[in-house]
């Protein structure tokens, strides 16, 4: 069975590719909003307008105005957390501000254990595992349990860099994190201020509710994979049903079908009823073709036809020839036909020579029945 889990570990690890693209996507397309909560001496916390991380150097005056702009539509009174909770008033002043956005914590020095750090200069691209595997020497906390930051402070003599490390107890920063969850916070950055006032020093970085919405998209996509899966086996449980239903209905046809042909074949003796029936219908039905054959053999090349009627055993036959009368002789002498006769007058107009004829006569049987010749 180990197969079935590596196939399922592996549509896992592509519905959660997927749905990481989904959600980058679309932060791509969203702009991103930033605001910054600054902790006070009395352990309040001021909102501020903020911008993407080292950007501030980069603002254009419109931006810069506008940034100040919106400062001085911030709320005032100071954000009060208790025990990873916020008064409900002050959740309900914040929360247009922080909601969709990344929403950062500066937090007092005086709650993170500063230490310096020598180390060569060379090690600036290994600074995160340095730091990492040193955090237990330099804090009472293992890496697991701490929250950390580093910044290269200033250049020490030599081949020598010094880096300023913050850090402290992760169970100690939760209650911030806690207190704006609820409030549909995109990420939370909680950082310090450096020593010599420098930029920040982030310590923490966790994402809310891209992990809330990659969860619900991740539930949607399986959602939507099994119900297309239950589609594909419907389709083909129907497919042959359908199919069988098909295939006993051909095999009824065809069953059928032969024997109807073996009736036809048990019926088929040349004296049954339905044959001599079906020879007296051949005897007795006039044959056009040969109509039109031997009409075009007996009339003379000066005679033509404009009009032709079958009807039962007679034929009429409407057209010009020079002498009208001698068409009924020719007529009567073939075995085809009998009883010729004019069934409307010969008539010639002043300006033709050509007779206008109407003549009707009966069609003999093609085939005659034995014996109908002495008769």
């Amino acid at each position: 069975m180990s197969w079935i889990h590596k196939i399922l570990n592996r549509a896992s690890a592509w519905i959660d590719e997927v749905a990481a693209a989904i959600l980058a996507a679309g932060e791509a397309l969203r702009p991103p909003r930033f605001a910054r909560l600054v902790e006070q001496e009395d352990g309040g916390f001021l909102l501020q307008a903020a911008s993407a991380p080292d950007a501030s150097s980069k603002l254009t005056i419109r931006q810069r105005a506008a940034r100040e702009k919106a400062q001085a539509e911030l709320p005032r009174g100071a954000i009060h957390i208790v025990d990873g909770v916020i008064a409900p008033k002050d959740a309900a002043t914040l929360a247009p501000f922080v909601s969709h956005a990344r929403v950062e914590f500066v937090l007092r020095p005086d709650r993170f254990l500063i230490r310096p750090l020598q180390l060569p200069r060379r090690a600036t691209d290994f600074l995160e595992g340095i730091i990492r595997a040193q955090i237990d020497r330099l804090t009472p906390w293992s890496p697991a349990e701490a929250a950390f930051g580093w910044r290269p402070s200033k250049e020490a003599s030599g081949e020598r860099m010094l880096v300023t490390v913050a850090a402290t107890a992760r169970a100690r920063l939760a209650p911030y994190v806690n207190a704006v969850r609820g409030l549909r916070v995109q990420a939370v950055t909680i950082s310090t201020q450096a020593p010599e006032g420098a930029a920040p020093i982030k310590v923490l970085e966790q994402k809310l509710e891209g992990v809330l919405e990659a969860r619900r998209l991740r539930r949607g996509l399986i959602v939507l994979i099994g119900a297309l899966a239950f589609v594909c086996v419907a389709s083909v449980i129907f497919s042959a049903i359908a199919g069988s239903a098909l295939e006993a209905q051909r095999d009824e046809i065809n069953q059928s079908i032969a024997q109807r042909r073996a009736a036809l074949h048990r019926n088929g003796d040349a004296n049954s009823a339905a044959a001599l029936a079906l020879r007296q219908r051949k005897r007795d039905t006039p044959s056009a073709v040969i109509v039109y054959e031997e009409l075009s053999r007996i009339l003379p090349d000066d005679a033509y036809l404009t009009e032709m009627h079958i009807q039962g055993n007679k034929v009429q036959i409407v057209g010009l020839a020079h002498d009208a009368p001698e068409l009924i002789h020719l007529i009567e002498q073939s075995p085809h036909f009998t009883h010729a006769t004019f069934f409307a007058a010969t008539t010639r107009s002043q300006s033709e020579t050509a007779q206008h004829f109407s003549i009707e006569a009966h069609i003999a049987p093609v085939f005659r029945a034995p014996g109908a010749a002495s008769q």
